[in-house]
Formats: structure tokens, C-alpha cells, sequence
């Protein structure tokens, strides 16, 4: 199998799995599409139970590729935000299995995720600021609303790397588990999720995330006008440069 995005399902959970692991599994234009594509199907087809997110090769996701960010972009919605606002309308509850590195909107997406288990060794971070960028994926409003107002500052202003269990006391991490056995996890939730009656899952979970919903989206837009901005920015342009300036040695 190949592709940037492998799609495998089965009594009827949908796992979507990330599979550039030689980039550990950094998101590109066509892994957005992908993912995207593969949410809005999912929630027009009730035989879906669950969708489960991982990672291939020992990763979640390094985030965004990089590279993507030295082209230019151009107006309406990026690739990322038509991924993102799948992810958030999707009434088909979505697990995510972290393993290693969650990095960017690696970490930003598990806020739109219903379950969330990683691995005790996995490491999390959101370097925007670091990169002369600014939050996305609704964390500048959602992640207090989670994590807590000061936590959030820790986490996006200083951009410092945290831990599993860090995740976990902060309420973005439902679960951890053994290094490697956060997919198991994952779908023996989704096992249990996909045998309850499928209408009454979508319209509870639709219940309990609609009225979010709208605040959300608004929030993407002003985030992706900024982000827009910052990455034609010198500050963005700089970091950028200095990321992909060859290594001595």
C-alpha cells in the first residue's frame, strides 16, 4: 500500500493512517487532501463507527511540512483548514493514537479529537512562535479552554516541548499508555464506540460539539488571516531559511 495517507477499515472503524515515515510523516498538500477527503465521507456514511488517527514508522506527525510553507499561498482556505473543518464537523467520533513525535497541528488537531491515547514516551510541542508564526487549529481559543489559560501560554507562547502525562493532567490526552500501544488503545475504543446504535452516536456527539462549532470556525478564519500573513513575513522567512540551511559537519 502506499499513498501519504493509508485507509483501512474494518467492523466498522475507519483508520486513517499518516505514512510518510521518512519525513515522520510531516503533512503535505496532498496528506491534507486526503484526510479531509476521508472525513467527509466518513460522516456521510452512518456504516462508520469510528475513526481512528495514527502514525506510521514510530511518529504521529512532525506537522506541517515545511517546505509547503515556502510557496506561495493563495487566498481562501488552505489545504490544512479544509482538513481541519472536516475534522471538526465530523459527527462520527475520531480517536487519535500518539506515538513519538507530535509537533504543530500534530498536537493542534487533538483538540477536535473525541479520544486521545499516547504513548508514555511521546513528546509534544507547538513551535509557531519559534518559526515567526502564530497558533492555528483553533488552539488560540480551545487550548485554554482545555489545558487551562496558563498552560496554554506555556505551551504556545514559550513553545515548551511536554510529555504524555503532561498531556494527560492537562485534559488533552484522555489516556497513556505503554510506548507502541496507543493504536491498540485506541481501537479497542473505537471497537466499543462503533457497537453502540450509530445514529444515536452521531447525534449525541453532534449534541455535544455542535454549539462549539460556529466559535470555532470563526476562530479558524482569524487564525488562518494571520497565519497568512506571518508566513510572508521576514521573522517567518528568516527561521525558514536558517530550518533548511545546510548543517556543518
Amino acid at each position: 500500500m502506499s499513498g501519504p495517507v493509508l485507509a483501512t477499515r474494518q467492523d466498522g472503524i475507519l483508520t486513517l493512517t499518516l505514512n510518510r515515515p521518512e519525513r515522520r510523516n510531516a503533512l503535505d498538500t496532498a496528506s491534507y487532501l486526503a484526510l479531509a477527503q476521508a472525513l467527509r465521507a466518513a460522516q456521510d456514511d452512518l456504516d462508520v463507527g469510528a475513526v481512528v488517527l495514527a502514525g506510521a514508522g514510530g511518529h504521529f506527525t512532525a506537522g506541517n511540512d515545511l517546505r509547503d510553507f515556502q510557496a506561495e499561498r493563495p487566498a481562501g482556505d488552505s489545504p490544512a483548514l479544509h482538513f481541519l473543518r472536516a475534522l471538526l464537523d465530523c459527527d462520527a467520533p475520531v480517536l487519535a493514537a500518539v506515538e513519538g513525535h507530535a509537533i504543530g497541528i500534530g498536537v493542534t488537531l487533538l483538540q477536535h479529537c473525541d479520544f486521545v491515547y499516547a504513548g508514555q514516551d511521546a513528546t509534544l510541542r507547538m513551535p509557531f512562535l519559534a518559526l515567526g508564526l502564530c497558533p492555528e487549529g483553533g488552539s488560540s481559543q480551545a487550548l485554554a479552554r482545555i489545558a487551562g489559560a496558563r498552560r496554554a501560554a506555556e505551551w504556545l507562547l514559550l513553545g515548551d516541548a511536554f510529555g504524555a502525562e503532561a498531556a494527560r493532567q492537562a485534559g488533552l490526552v484522555s489516556d497513556v499508555t505503554a510506548a507502541g500501544q496507543a493504536l491498540a488503545r485506541a481501537q479497542a475504543t473505537a471497537a466499543r464506540l462503533a457497537a453502540q446504535p450509530r445514529q444515536a452516536l452521531r447525534v449525541s456527539k453532534a449534541l455535544m460539539r455542535g454549539p462549539q462549532r460556529p466559535a470555532l470556525h470563526a476562530t479558524l478564519d482569524r487564525e488562518a488571516e494571520q497565519f497568512r500573513q506571518r508566513l510572508a513575513s521576514a521573522e517567518a522567512q528568516a527561521a525558514f531559511a536558517r530550518f533548511f540551511a545546510p548543517k556543518a559537519g
